[in-house]
């Protein structure tokens, strides 16, 4: 990992490899690694998410995928940050202090899912006074469509120098325009190297070419999200784009269909970039 760097740019939400009956499998990491920084250009991985399956792993799971990913990461990746959110709060608190003994970069959290607030909580508001309650604060991952709570966010905390990573993938331009430092999301797993294009065009500023290759990532998403698109499908289009077999997701979820495999698989190899690959 790279110490003091802000994290920024692309991370990929990783999806959890496992073997055809649904146990975790760790040995194909490596090759992870090397297919994100070599094919992706992505150098950031954010493990365990919604994505990574985290709920449906248990606390040892957990424990091992995060060790694989900052033991293969070392001198390649330079931030791996490990979602410690869970149902239990003594079991974040276990998951938080493995992933600072193992040296993660940092850790996200979510809240417990069933403790709903009476009211939408503006990310703006839990922003103030945060630092004071948790000092070593350095970020959101702002995965909701509110752009004016994410421009707030921006204009109010430059000072702070928080990262702001946008989560909703097919609009990430909207968000850099008004200030996003970044992405976190399952999509640079497969597309991070077209996403980086976009983000050098938006950084030119080139906003013609940077449009482009948003209308084309979200014609891909429309496309796979009628056909039903969540973790299972993920793992399908990563199996065949990479080459590396990230098998099925666990149970209660069940594998993508040969239907949905080759139409997806159709649909991404039609696309024209303007990079012309």
């Amino acid at each position: 990992m790279t110490p003091g760097k802000k994290l920024q740019g692309l991370v990929a939400a990783t999806v959890t490899p496992m073997t055809p009956d649904g146990q975790i499998n760790p040995s194909v990491i490596c090759q992870y690694v090397d297919y994100l920084v070599r094919e992706q250009n992505v150098r950031n991985v954010f493990v365990n998410g919604t994505t990574g399956e985290g709920l449906s792993l248990s606390v040892q799971e957990r424990k091992q995928l995060a060790e694989e990913w900052v033991h293969q990461g070392k001198d390649k990746l330079d931030h791996v940050v490990v979602h410690v959110g869970a149902l239990s709060l003594a079991e974040s608190q276990e998951l938080a202090r493995h992933a600072a003994a193992i040296g993660a970069s940092g850790i996200a959290v979510i809240a417990p899912f069933f403790f709903k607030p009476t009211h939408k909580v503006r990310v703006e508001e839990m922003l103030d006074g945060i630092k004071e309650q948790i000092p070593t604060f350095q970020g959101v991952k702002f995965s909701d469509t509110d752009l004016l709570d994410l421009a707030q966010c921006v204009n109010k905390n430059e000072r702070e120098q928080f990262a702001f990573l946008y989560g909703v993938d097919e609009q990430l331009l909207s968000a850099l325009a008004i200030g996003a430092d970044g992405a976190v999301g399952s999509t640079y797993n497969y597309l991070g190297q077209k996403t980086n294009l976009m983000l050098q065009a938006f950084a030119k500023p080139d906003l013609v070419l940077a449009r482009k290759y948003q209308f084309l990532i979200g014609e891909f998403l429309s496309f796979v999200i009628k056909l039903g698109f969540g973790v299972a499908q993920t793992k399908a289009v990563m199996t065949f784009v990479s080459g590396i077999p990230m098998g099925p997701p666990r149970l209660p979820l069940v594998d993508a269909s040969e239907e949905f495999t080759v139409k997806a698989k159709a649909k991404l190899e039609s696309i024209l970039w303007p990079d012309g690959h």
